[in-house]
């Protein structure tokens, strides 16, 4: 059975991040602060509004003016309570990895033929959140563009010389291997500020990515997976950037993005066709990792000037999904929301959508990258 925007009716439980990430070769993921539960009260409330569609919940009528409540923690308990209470769809508003229960319980994979998951295949995504495994995957194709970048790693070796022999053109940015939105990433102007970057990045981290500044316009690029109504990876319209922070997009839990981020219009699709040019590459990233779920792209012109080439900088796995339905979440567009209201879609429809491309968790389990 399917709804009137081609949904099959669903049963969904939304999952929260409740359990840190592990430590990858030294490097951990930073939380979000309350494992976006905001989000995945948006997510639930709105969905709840459409029909053939339950939401399944870990209390009883929970407060649209709160944000807990809505979600189940991403615990092995968690997801058996989910699935316990009926449902046939885990909407997974989390960080996922190889050691994650989605893919090692084997009480929840007692449920892997009967129940859907919107998310990417967590095996995958631990490989693809390594920022720097992912851009010399990109290099190395030859199909992508991308600004000069290098691993740095903390090996107690002469900085100074190694900074030396980089080459480096100033501004330079530094940013954590596995990071989440602007956390650790900064506009270094001259090698002084550079070297006190690096030293804090270390703090949290062995290893970091240094690249060149992009001067240009910055943009970002959500990229639905294939679906029922959509064979293969899609853009959503771009979506550009404005009001940076020194240099950098500030963090959405310090300026809404919709006071700083709005829509290309088709108009300036037609007048510029760099937009279409990064919107094509991006949707060649999404199917060369195989990605299952949305995920988002962002990218920056190389120069200050109309027209000028842009490249890939960010590959983000964990978009955020904010949005407006709630009391009070008027302000809460994400970036994918803006980009799907350019195409015609409310955040409802974006949601529905997410859901139509939900894959069996036994295919999430089994999927492995070729690449790797």
């Amino acid at each position: 059975m399917q709804n009137s925007r081609g949904v099959h009716t669903a049963r969904v439980a939304l999952l929260y991040q409740a359990i840190e990430p592990p430590s990858i070769n030294g490097v951990r993921k930073p939380m979000k602060p309350g494992g976006y539960q905001d989000g995945c009260a948006d997510i639930a409330f709105n969905l709840s509004k459409q029909p053939g569609i339950d939401i399944i919940t870990p209390i009883d009528s929970p407060n649209p003016r709160e944000h807990v409540g809505w979600s189940f923690p991403d615990s092995e308990d968690g997801i058996l309570a989910a699935l316990q209470k009926g449902a046939t769809h885990l909407f997974a508003n989390t960080v996922v990895f190889a050691s994650h229960p989605l893919q090692t319980s084997s009480r929840v994979g007692e449920y892997q033929d009967k129940v859907k998951v919107v998310g990417h295949p967590p095996c995958m995504v631990e490989l693809h959140d390594d920022k720097h495994y992912v851009n010399d995957m990109l290099r190395k194709s030859g199909k992508f563009t991308l600004p000069r970048g290098w691993l740095l790693e903390d090996d107690a070796s002469d900085l100074d010389a190694r900074l030396t022999s980089l080459d480096l053109h100033f501004p330079t940015v530094g940013k954590p291997v596995r990071g989440r939105g602007s956390h650790g990433v900064r506009v270094c102007h001259d090698m002084s500020d550079l070297q006190s970057h690096i030293h804090s990045l270390f703090k949290e981290s062995p290893a970091i990515i240094l690249e060149d500044y992009l001067a240009g316009e910055e943009a970002t690029v959500t990229v639905m997976p294939p679906s029922e109504s959509h064979p293969t990876h899609r853009a959503l319209p771009i979506v550009t950037r404005f009001n940076h922070a020194n240099g950098v997009a500030p963090y959405n839990g310090i300026v809404a993005v919709t006071a700083n981020s709005r829509a290309v219009t088709a108009a300036e699709y037609a007048k510029d066709p760099t937009y279409a040019a990064i919107a094509k590459q991006c949707e060649q990233v999404a199917a060369l990792m195989g990605l299952t779920a949305i995920m988002r792209i962002d990218v920056r012109r190389f120069e200050d000037e109309p027209r000028s080439e842009f490249a890939l900088f960010d590959v983000n796995m964990k978009p955020n999904m904010t949005g407006p339905g709630r009391p009070g979440r008027e302000d809460q567009a994400s970036l994918s929301a803006i980009a799907a209201a350019e195409l015609g879609w409310d955040y409802q429809r974006l949601l529905t959508e997410m859901l139509g491309g939900a894959q069996s968790l036994r295919k999430l389990r089994e999927m492995r990258p070729d690449h790797a």
